[in-house]
């Protein structure tokens, strides 16, 4: 086999991989989780059979949780998730959304989704909103109603209410557990290293032990 051949064949196996890098495809209709039934676990999630299709009815795809915001925050942002746990309806269909609520002048500080793509558009208000990409370059603006931003997929993003009144935000999903990584809480809520976390932003063990008062859950337990 020629060399052109086996780089070939090697580049056409890496978009193959990439490809089906996602959540797979359903190979029915639709699944309704039977929870009535027994249940497989694996890792952090439940497995429930599907429900006979003469069980199911119009209300399971049917969600009425994001009619109004929920609780907010000390930090003035409220989020409500829309995924299988709380929608079955939306069990192997590959995606999920989530609606925000931020009060003037909150943020929703940076995160990112490692295993999703999101498109956020605003239902009212004015909102600051932006990506980073892996080069290092913000790609930001004032959004308003009725306008969309989308945010690659793995890539760090944020928003902040700059508006003079409450913003809401929906967020739509292309995986039906697109994880949620908040760089602040994630690297001073996680545990790593004192010593590490001084040198990597230049602080000192004070200001280090403020930021982790600040972000560690306050149900975990530290040695």
């Amino acid at each position: 086999m020629s060399p052109k051949v086996t780089v070939l064949l090697v580049l056409f196996s890496l978009h193959c991989h990439t490809t089906l890098a996602s959540d797979p495809d359903p190979v029915q209709d639709f699944c309704i989780p039977d929870k009535k039934s027994g249940n497989v676990r694996i890792a952090r999630f439940h497995i429930f059979p599907c429900k006979s299709s003469i069980e199911v009815t119009p209300d399971d795809f049917v969600f009425s949780g994001i009619k109004s915001s929920g609780n907010f925050s000390d930090t003035g942002l409220s989020v409500i998730p829309v995924n299988p746990t709380n929608f079955p309806g939306l069990n192997t269909l590959g995606m999920s959304l989530v609606r925000a609520d931020l009060k003037v002048g909150a943020i929703n500080a940076p995160h990112f989704h490692p295993r999703a793509t999101e498109i956020a558009y605003v239902v009212h208000g004015r909102v600051y909103s932006g990506f980073v990409d892996s080069a290092n370059r913000v790609f930001a603006k004032v959004l308003e109603k009725g306008e969309v931003m989308v945010f690659p997929r793995g890539l760090v993003h944020f928003q902040m209410n700059v508006g003079k009144s409450p913003a809401t935000i929906l967020g739509s999903f292309n995986s039906q557990n697109p994880g949620n990584q908040k760089i602040p809480s994630t690297i001073f809520g996680s545990g790593i290293n004192d010593e590490l976390l001084e040198k990597a932003f230049g602080m000192n063990a004070k200001q280090l032990g403020m930021m982790r008062r600040r972000f560690i859950p306050k149900t975990r337990v530290r040695s």
